[in-house]
């Protein structure tokens, strides 16, 4: 059997043909820096990261672009409510964002681009889609550029809407729109915005759409037409449905299929930083071992909602420690060196089947279970053929104990507690000396904590800190 995947585009499981025999190129749209990610961002990344690690092994060459967006509205208000440089705060959480992907053993993406390193290629962008009579400049002298949507007989085939079911485009002001569900392209500067945050255009200085921006960056690194192009399922409509009514306006091919994970919850609510219920994945994994919360992330079908509990969490540690105690009785030690040809056909079966990770999981517990049991009737040569076996499917998941990604990861040791409450306790000193504006003791507050090895972040629930 050949890898199959859910292509959101057509609604049903097919089986994927690349581009390029050999080769698989992906997209997934990274993180708008504004704040610390989350669980809910981060389960997008351990997925890919799956499907990364599957593809390779399955023989595939495999090139993953995923952008870091460090312009938006949010950025720019966020900044602001905080009194610093807007790109400030957008280098600070890509920071962090790195160190989520590090925490959980993400493979680092072949090239992530930012949005502000790619302006000429927005410009050029909008510039043909004008020229196409899909794009024009906003009337009312803003210097905003907008989208028509009803130039493009297709749009709303991703989500399977029809304009006139679509809520209006809340990203610009609507006076400058021949219909309320064209999208901004191009947002003309503001009086209230920094200079920092506005680029020159033809049109007018300004700074480009959300969704122009991974157009551009997409098509730049992998072409007129690639393969994959994922994220989560938010971002199904509007952002992907605009992606990809822009770029083909513009004459590319673009994305063949379509891959979104569903949400990680909290009390039956999808985790969000608008809804206030994140939770950051470095406090996480302070708390609980790193593997154990990948493990809690990519268990599941990717199609599939996950509801964050510390139960849940706690659940997933236990299976890990089941996993770990039965490497150590088999005396796994040092670098795995894996072979396609040591994956059980079940595993292999599952991972083809749309990425089947419940399965796939399923098959590495029963190897566990049935690798004890070579090990209690002293048969060491199965017992070693059964520990292969389960290294090369922990090696698929990102999971394998002996990764150097591993190496120092947090374990969840009761110390996090601890430390945590004595770095609270210089935050909310910090926090003291700002509100009586004695910026030099909250500044030699803030240095003490960055000597040693602490990220400080201002945020508007307060100061938040990881290492």
């Amino acid at each position: 059997m050949s890898f199959h995947l859910f292509d959101e585009r057509i609604g049903a499981v097919t089986e994927f043909i690349p581009l390029n025999p050999g080769k698989v190129s992906i997209y997934h749209c990274g993180l708008t820096v504004q704040s610390a990610p989350h669980l809910g961002h981060i389960r997008k990344e351990v997925v890919f990261d799956v499907l990364r690690r599957w593809l390779t092994a399955e023989g595939f060459e495999v090139k993953v672009v995923a952008n870091v967006t460090d312009i938006d509205d949010k950025i720019l208000a966020k900044s602001a409510a905080l009194g610093m440089e807007w790109y400030e705060l957008a280098y600070s959480v890509e920071l962090e964002l790195h160190r989520a992907y590090q925490a959980l053993g993400c493979l680092p993406p072949s090239y992530e681009p930012r949005a502000t390193g790619h302006i000429p290629e927005m410009i050029e962008l909008i510039k043909k889609l004008i020229g196409r009579d899909h794009a024009y400049v906003a009337e009312d002298g803003s210097g905003d550029v907008y989208f028509d949507v009803h130039s493009w007989p297709d749009y709303g085939e991703l989500s399977n809407q029809r304009i006139e079911d679509m809520a209006p485009a809340a990203d610009a002001d609507p006076r400058g729109k021949h219909d309320p569900r064209d999208f901004a392209l191009w947002k003309g500067t503001k009086p209230d915005e920094p200079t920092t945050a506005s680029w020159p255009a033809p049109w007018g200085a300004g700074r480009p759409g959300w969704h122009l921006e991974c157009s551009a960056m997409s098509l730049k690194y992998l072409g007129a037409e690639f393969d994959i192009h994922g994220g989560g399922l938010d971002l199904r409509f509007p952002h992907h449905e605009n992606e990809l009514a822009q770029s083909r306006a513009a004459g590319y091919g673009f994305a063949r299929y379509w891959m979104h994970n569903a949400f990680v919850t909290m009390a039956g609510e999808k985790m969000s930083k608008s809804l206030g219920n994140g939770t950051v994945v470095t406090e996480v994994t302070q708390q609980y071992p790193a593997r154990a919360v990948r493990l809690y992330l990519a268990a599941p079908h990717y199609r599939s909602a996950v509801e964050f509990s510390p139960t849940s969490l706690d659940e997933a540690s236990a299976q890990l420690e089941r996993i770990d105690s039965f490497l150590e009785r088999a005396g796994a030690s040092g670098e795995f060196v894996f072979d396609f040809s040591q994956l059980p056909t079940a595993f292999v079966e599952a991972m083809d089947d749309d990425l089947g990770t419940p399965a796939a999981v399923a098959v590495i517990f029963e190897a566990v279970r049935q690798g004890n049991r070579y090990l209690d009737a002293g048969d060491k040569q199965a017992a070693e053929l059964t520990l292969t076996q389960v290294r090369a499917m922990l090696h698929v998941l990102g999971l394998e104990p002996f990764d150097p990604a591993w190496a120092g990861s947090h374990d969840g040791s009761d110390l996090a507690d601890i430390v945590d409450g004595l770095v609270q306790l210089l935050l909310e000193q910090r926090a003291q000396a700002r509100a009586r504006k004695d910026w030099a003791a909250a500044d030699a507050i803030r240095d003490q904590l960055t000597a040693l090895g602490l990220t400080i972040a201002d945020t508007a629930d307060g100061a938040r800190w990881s290492r």
